[in-house]
C-alpha cells in the first residue's frame, strides 16, 4: 500500500494491464511486465529538513547502509555547507522501503555531485564527490574532488583521497561517477567541472587511499553531468560528459581517453545520459540540446553518430534526461525533465519511441531542473522510481530548490524478479568491477536476499556463485570472472524471502579476458 502522504499526479499512460500469471510461474522477461501502465505518485515524506537553497546538485540512489532499502544521497546545492540553509556535507536520506525518508548529514562542505561504490573492496558503500565549496578545516571536505570510505552505517566517513583534485582543478567540480576503467578490479573516478573551465578529469584508484590523474580535458563551459558508459561495445569504459570541450570520450582500457564526438550536434552536451537502447551491447547517448527536445544518438565506427530519435520531440521544455527501463519490458526508455514537466517515452528496442507519461511536477512559479535521477526502486513495488530537484522561483520573490520523489504507483500482488543488468549483447572484461542489477517486487515487505550465479556455457550452466545472500536492493557490485572467454555467458538470479522464492536467468552477454 502507498503511504497516505502520497498525492496522485495527472498523467497519460499506456493502455492495457499487466499480464496475469499464476504464482511462481517462470515467464520470459519480455512478457513479464508487458504493457504495464506507468503511473506515479509524489512524496516528500522526510525529505525536509534540510531545506535547500539554489543551483545545480546531483542525486544518487543507493542502499548506502545495506539494509535492503534504497536511499538518496547528495552533497547539496549552493546552500551547503550551512549557507542560508541547514544542509551540509554528505547527506543521506535513508529510505524505509515504503517511500518515506529520514536524513543524516556529515561534513562541512558541499555544492556538487556524488557517486557511490565500494572503492576499497571491503563490501561497504563508499562515496566520491566533486564540490565547489571545499570549506572544511579537516581532511574530510577540504578538496574539490574527494573519496570517503563508508563504515556501513551511511553516517561514518573516512577520507581516502590522496592525489585527487591535482589535475589542474582550481574552482569547483560537480558531477561524479565510478567505474573500473582499467579492469584491475577496483573503481576509478571521473568528475566534471562545476562551470567554466576546469573540464572533465579521471583518476585511477591504487587501492591504498592514493589516486593518480589519468585523463583530463579542460576548457569551455559545463552542464555538470558525467557518466561512464560503453559506446563502442568493446568492454572498456568510455566517458559521456555535459562539457563544452567534448561530450564523448572513448576509453582504451589503460586510463586514457580520446575525443569521439565526431558528427554529434554541437549542443549535445546539454542534459546528457547514456544507455543501450537497442540491445546491441553499445550505449547510446541522450541529450536535450539548446532547443529543449529529447534526442538519442548511436555511435558507429569512425565516430560517426546516427539519430535513433523517431517519435521524440525535437524541441520542448526539457533540461535533463535519464535512460532506464521504466516499464521493465526489456527495452530502455527515456525520462525527461524540465520547467516542471516530466515525460517518459517508451522505447521499442529499435530506436522508436512513444510518450507514455506526461505530468506536471508540483511546485510554484517557474521551475528549473537542477537534479534528476531514475532507476532505484524506493518502495519495493518492482518498478523504478524517480527523484528530482527543481528550482521554483518568481521574478519578484526569488526561489529555492525543492526535492521530490515520484514513486511508480502500482501495488504488487506477488513476488517478482526481473534481471536488468547486464543487458543483452554486453561485453565485460575479466577481472573488471561491474554492477549487477535486477528489479523485484516484495508485496508483504518480507526480508529478502538475492544470490547471483555465473555460467559461461549458456542458460543450462554449470553455475558458480559470484554473490551470495546480498540485500534485495536492486544492485550488487562484483568483479567479473577472470580467465574466461565466452560469447554465451549468463547470470542466474535467486531471490529468497521468508514466504517464497523466485529464480530468473538474465540475457546473454560476452566475457573476454
Amino acid at each position: 500500500m502507498k503511504p497516505a502522504h502520497c498525492l496522485p499526479i495527472a498523467l497519460l499512460s499506456l493502455a492495457g494491464a499487466a499480464e496475469a500469471r499464476p504464482a511462481g510461474a517462470q515467464v520470459p522477461r519480455a512478457k513479464q511486465q508487458k504493457e504495464h501502465p506507468l503511473a506515479y505518485v509524489v512524496t516528500r515524506s522526510g525529505l525536509e529538513p534540510p531545506g535547500l537553497d539554489g543551483g545545480r546538485t546531483e542525486l544518487e540512489m543507493c542502499d548506502v547502509d545495506g539494509d535492503g532499502h534504497v536511499d538518496l544521497g547528495s552533497v547539496g546545492d549552493h546552500g551547503s555547507p550551512l549557507i542560508g540553509s541547514s544542509q551540509h556535507g554528505i547527506m543521506i536520506w535513508f529510505g524505509d522501503g515504503r517511500g518515506s525518508f529520514a536524513v543524516q548529514m556529515r561534513g562541512d562542505f558541499g555544492y556538487g555531485g556524488i557517486a557511490f561504490g565500494d572503492v576499497d573492496g571491503d563490501g561497504l558503500v563508499d562515496a566520491g564527490y566533486g564540490v565547489h565549496h571545499d570549506y572544511s578545516s579537516s581532511d574530510f571536505g577540504d578538496q574539490l574532488i574527494e573519496v570517503a570510505l563508508g563504515d556501513g552505517s551511511g553516517t561514518g566517513w573516512t577520507p581516502w583521497d590522496d592525489g585527487l583534485a591535482t589535475g589542474g582543478e582550481t574552482y569547483g567540480m560537480m558531477g561524479t561517477d565510478f567505474a573500473d576503467i582499467d579492469a584491475d578490479g577496483d573503481l576509478d573516478l571521473a568528475s566534471n567541472s562545476f562551470g567554466c573551465c576546469n573540464g572533465v578529469h579521471v583518476y585511477e584508484n591504487h587501492m591504498d587511499g592514493t589516486w593518480t590523474w589519468s585523463f583530463g580535458a579542460s576548457g569551455g563551459n559545463s552542464d555538470e553531468d558525467v557518466t561512464f558508459a560503453d559506446v563502442d561495445g568493446d568492454g572498456h569504459f568510455d566517458l559521456v560528459a555535459g562539457a563544452q570541450v567534448g561530450t564523448v570520450w572513448r576509453g582504451d582500457g589503460t586510463g586514457s581517453f580520446a575525443a569521439a564526438d565526431g558528427n554529434l550536434p554541437a549542443d549535445s552536451w546539454y542534459g546528457t545520459d547514456a544507455g543501450d537502447v537497442d540491445g546491441d551491447g553499445r550505449d547510446e547517448i541522450s541529450f536535450t540540446g539548446l532547443a529543449g527536445g529529447v534526442r538519442i544518438f548511436a555511435w558507429g565506427p569512425g565516430d560517426v553518430w546516427s539519430s535513433v530519435s523517431a517519435g521524440l520531440p525535437a524541441s520542448g521544455p526539457y533540461q535533463r534526461t535519464q535512460l532506464r527501463d521504466m516499464d521493465l519490458d526489456g527495452n530502455l526508455d527515456v525520462a525527461a525533465l524540465g520547467e516542471g514537466q516530466l515525460a517518459v517515452f517508451l522505447g521499442d528496442g529499435r530506436g522508436n519511441w512513444h510518450q507514455a507519461v506526461a505530468l506536471d511536477v508540483p511546485g510554484g512559479g517557474s521551475r528549473w531542473a537542477e537534479a534528476f535521477e531514475a532507476g532505484g526502486d524506493l518502495d519495493h513495488n518492482g518498478f523504478p522510481d524517480l527523484a528530482l530537484v527543481q528550482d521554483e522561483y518568481t521574478f519578484l520573490g526569488g526561489g529555492t530548490n525543492e526535492l521530490y520523489v515520484l514513486l511508480e504507483a502500482s501495488t504488487p500482488t506477488e513476488l517478482t524478479l526481473a534481471p536488468v543488468a547486464p543487458g543483452r549483447g554486453r561485453v565485460w572484461r575479466g577481472g573488471q568491477v561491474r554492477f549487477v542489477e535486477w528489479a523485484s517486487a516484495a508485496p508483504a515487505a518480507d526480508p529478502s536476499t538475492l544470490s547471483v550465479e555465473f555460467s559461461s556455457t549458456g542458460p543450462n550452466g554449470p553455475w558458480r556463485p559470484i554473490a551470495t545472500d546480498v540485500p534485495n536492493n536492486g544492485r550488487v557490485q562484483i568483479v567479473a570472472p577472470s580467465g574466461v572467454s565466452s560469447g554465451d555467458c549468463r547470470l542466474r538470479y535467486r531471490l529468497a524471502t521468508t514466504t517464497g522464492s523466485r529464480t530468473a536467468i538474465g540475457r546473454r552477454f560476452t566475457l573476454v579476458p
